[in-house]
């Protein structure tokens, strides 16, 4: 794909650790989508994980295909996918719409392992410590949060980790749809970066999280993705919530030193410490913790 050949080419927004790029070639009837890997984003993404994993949801009909992909600096060119729109958290209300995230789940995570595990708790460890390499400010309690982390974690490893490949990025705009309501478009999953072997339960935790699911929801949702009740499982799920948090605020607190983005990476982190710390205080934390 010489450069020569584009004859157009425009940025994207929308990716905070990328930079995006819609291409157009000469005689060539498809638009391609080119991702170009951010500085500094591969202490926290594996490329080779992530082409893996989106070659693989492309072999199993829930992503776009992948055309070429460079391991040396993780440049990726995927079909751009023409007729659809990036989901928004408001179409999250809709069951159609949650119906098909979780039958794309489900799809994802029935496929072969990936080459990386990486579970919430190394996650979440690994972000810890590269926020404190880095001097980043951490809340003043992070004692007590990493103290009903340890809980998490211990009561996960004594019961067994549900090892599936998984998303681990449920951001709204990563779910696409058909623009055109009168001519529905399959759903699809696009941007792997997060992918890996990880706990059945954190996936659809943090999606439940990133989607304000209430606690009835979450519960009626761990029911049609398991398709029977299992109230361990719900445990599970509901733990993971606030393990996701804990996460996602430790990784706002790296990139508030690395990053240079226009993104609020303080006040998301502060909200994520937040929500994490509303699960983690509930008087049914120890309960949870003995289902799991």
């Amino acid at each position: 794909m010489g450069v020569a050949a584009w004859r157009v080419y425009s940025p994207l927004v929308g990716g905070l650790m990328n930079q995006n790029w819609l291409v157009e070639i000469d005689g060539d009837p498809r638009k391609y989508f080119v991702k170009v890997p951010g500085a500094g984003s591969e202490i926290f993404i594996n490329r080779v994980t992530a082409n893996e994993a989106a070659r693989n949801a492309h072999a199993m009909g829930v992503a776009p295909e992948v055309i070429f992909f460079d391991p040396s600096d993780g440049l990726e060119v995927s079909e751009f996918l023409e007729g659809y729109r990036a989901c928004t958290n408001a179409d999250f209300g809709e069951p159609a719409i949650r119906a098909a995230a979780l039958a794309c789940y489900r799809q994802i995570h029935s496929g072969p392992p990936l080459g990386q595990t990486k579970t919430i708790f190394d996650m979440i460890e690994e972000h810890i410590a590269q926020g404190r390499e880095l001097g980043s400010d951490f809340p003043v309690d992070m004692p007590w949060l990493e103290h009903r982390y340890s809980q998490a974690k211990a009561a996960f490893l004594a019961s067994g980790l549900d090892l599936v490949p998984c998303f681990n990025d449920p951001m709204p705009g990563n779910f696409l749809i058909g623009a055109d309501p009168s001519s529905p478009k399959p759903m699809r999953l696009v941007d792997y970066e997060f992918a890996s072997n990880n706990e059945r339960s954190y996936e659809l935790g943090v999606l439940f999280a990133e989607m304000f699911y209430d606690e009835r929801l979450t519960e009626q949702l761990v029911d049609q993705y398991l398709g029977e009740h299992r109230p361990a499982m719900v445990a599970r799920v509901v733990v993971n919530r606030a393990l996701a948090d804990l996460k996602w605020a430790s990784w706002a607190v790296v990139n508030r030193k690395l990053n240079a983005w226009d993104f609020d990476y303080q006040k998301y982190g502060v909200w994520k410490y937040m929500r994490a710390r509303d699960i983690m205080y509930d008087p049914r934390w120890e309960s949870w913790l003995r289902m799991v």
